[in-house]
């Protein structure tokens, strides 16, 4: 297989070489099931939370609200060649995590040592949180009712359990 290398001048000559033709007797080259004018449908990659204890830092402040972004293949990927990994394999879980929180209260620079000083209920609600955003692309999970049996959904990114 052969490769060929293409350059272009500039990001103007790129934009308008990719251009879609004019649609011929003057209509509309966008397609009927475009959004329309006012709408616009973003691709969600980050995702808030609420830790169901919160994590305490050093001078006992209680952080439970956070966020969470997507993660990519490198994501995924660097934690393998970390070799706190290498050494326990468990840890991986923990690497991921502190490269895809953004946000943990007033906290902005999540690092492994603050998902290691993360009590475990929080630790596996972020593991099930993170397969949800990164597996399903939601933050819902289906319930059911332990009274009545009635199945029903609840969004684990907002507020607490039973809650409105």
């Amino acid at each position: 297989m052969r490769r060929r290398t293409v350059s272009a001048g500039s990001l103007e000559e790129i934009l308008q070489a990719t251009e879609p033709a004019p649609a011929p007797d003057g209509a509309s080259a966008t397609p009927a099931a475009a959004p329309a004018a006012g709408e616009e449908h973003r691709l969600r990659t980050e995702f808030e939370f609420e830790l169901p204890r919160g994590y305490v830092d050093e001078a006992g402040t209680v952080h439970r609200h956070g966020s969470m972004r997507l993660a990519t293949a490198r994501d995924e990927l660097r934690p393998q060649i970390d070799l706190r990994v290498k050494e326990n394999p468990a840890y991986l879980s923990v690497v991921l995590l502190s490269q895809v929180i953004t946000r943990l209260g007033a906290i902005t620079d999540v690092h492994a040592g603050v998902v290691e000083r993360m009590y475990a209920t929080d630790v596996a609600f972020l593991q099930d949180f993170y397969r949800r955003v990164n597996s399903e692309g939601h933050t819902r999970a289906a319930v059911t009712c332990p009274h009545c049996e009635g199945g029903f959904e609840v969004d684990l990114s907002g507020g607490r359990l039973g809650e409105s």
